[in-house]
C-alpha cells in the first residue's frame, strides 16, 4: 500500500518514496530513492512534503512505498 507524499507523519528516514525533482515539476516525472533528510517543517504540504534522498538528490514526495 503507498501514501501520498502530503502528511509528513508518513515520511521518515530510510522510507522508499517516489519524488518528483525540481526540474522535473514540468513532466511530473518521478525518481525513486530513500528518504535521508525531512526538509519540510509543516505536517503537511498540498504538493508534496521535501525530503533529500539518500543519493543527494531534493525534491517534493509523491508517493510513499510501505
Amino acid at each position: 500500500m503507498s501514501k501520498s507524499g502530503q502528511e509528513r507523519k508518513d515520511i521518515h528516514p530510510g522510507a522508499e518514496v517516489d519524488i518528483v525533482l525540481k526540474k522535473d515539476q514540468r513532466t511530473g516525472k518521478a525518481t525513486r530513492g530513500i528518504v535521508k533528510d525531512i526538509l519540510t517543517k509543516s505536517p503537511q504540504h498540498p504538493h508534496g512534503i521535501k525530503v533529500r534522498l539518500e543519493d543527494g538528490q531534493v525534491g517534493r514526495v509523491k508517493t510513499v512505498h510501505e
